[in-house]
């Protein structure tokens, strides 16, 4: 089946794993809502039981892997492009929300560690941004 969109998630290979799961689902509520079901393509499974796991997405989702440096390229070229996009970064975490806004207001960008992206849009495109990176493992 050819989609229309992709779904991508490039996250930092050098992150503790839980923490980057935590980052992971972050971006991914946010870059969710932005989106919206419809281009999702959310749909309700239904198993012989008739138990519904509402709202997966018929459209396939990577998750890749890749350093800080170049998830931050990767984002410029989102940005560039025009592609939707979500980001986790370091100052994202420890302490309230309140304390995490402003840590992030306060740092210069070239200072982040970047944790993830997610990004979301035509298919060719994203694909293009993101062809260098490996599977997660």
């Amino acid at each position: 089946m050819n989609f229309e969109n992709k779904l991508v998630a490039v996250l930092n290979k050098d992150i503790e794993h839980g923490v980057v799961m935590n980052a992971l689902a972050h971006m991914t509520i946010g870059l969710g809502a932005e989106v919206g079901k419809e281009l999702l393509q959310l749909d309700h499974y239904v198993d012989a039981n008739q138990n519904t796991y509402p709202n997966i997405s018929k459209i396939p989702f990577i998750i890749l892997r890749a350093k800080s440096n170049e998830i931050r390229k990767t984002v410029v070229a989102a940005r560039e492009h025009s592609i939707q996009h979500g980001i986790f970064v370091n100052t994202m975490t420890v302490g309230t929300y309140v304390e995490q806004l402003e840590r992030t207001k306060l740092s210069p960008e070239e200072s982040l560690i970047y944790y993830g992206c997610v990004l979301f849009g035509a298919w060719d495109k994203v694909s293009e941004i993101t062809r260098k990176f490996s599977l997660w493992k």
